[in-house]
């Protein structure tokens, strides 16, 4: 439960593009930078940020930009990387093509964590943003959706 709601912070954070606070100097958990450190050995570029429930790292790791978040104990959450239709699983890239007609896709991640893997896909029109979810690569669903103002 508690696993599932932060996931959905973490999706709509990523999905809205919530902004974090560069850490600078605060104080950033022992904790996470250990487990940052021994869970991605070889990742160059970090930068850490805070938001009020999680840290953000961005790196780099064998050329990819990645995100990983770790709770205020340092427990690792998720890693995310923003991806490109075509390195979706087929079954998935094949159902968005229902969308492709009335909207444009804005964002494109996903997220792996000790559940699995999920993909969440933005569509936007003038109107409208649809976020869909599709975990472990079965079919899509309707994550959340608004009225543009």
């Amino acid at each position: 439960m508690i696993m599932k709601k932060i996931l959905m912070v973490l999706a709509t954070a990523l999905a809205l593009n919530t902004t974090w606070a560069f850490t600078g100097e605060e104080v950033l958990s022992k904790q996470a930078l250990n487990a940052f450190k021994t869970e991605f050995v070889g990742a160059t570029d970090a930068t850490w940020s805070v938001s009020t429930d999680c840290y953000k790292v961005t790196f780099t790791l064998n050329g990819q930009k990645l995100f990983a978040f770790y709770d205020t104990d340092g427990q690792f959450i998720a890693v995310t990387r923003n991806i490109s239709s075509i390195q979706l699983p087929l079954n998935l890239q094949g159902s968005l093509k229902k969308f492709s007609s009335s909207y444009w896709i804005s964002d494109l991640f996903e997220l792996s964590n000790s559940s699995g893997t999920g993909y969440y896909v933005t569509f936007e029109n003038a109107d409208t943003k649809i976020m869909l979810r599709s975990v472990n690569g079965s079919d899509w669903y309707v994550y959340e959706k608004s009225k543009k103002s």
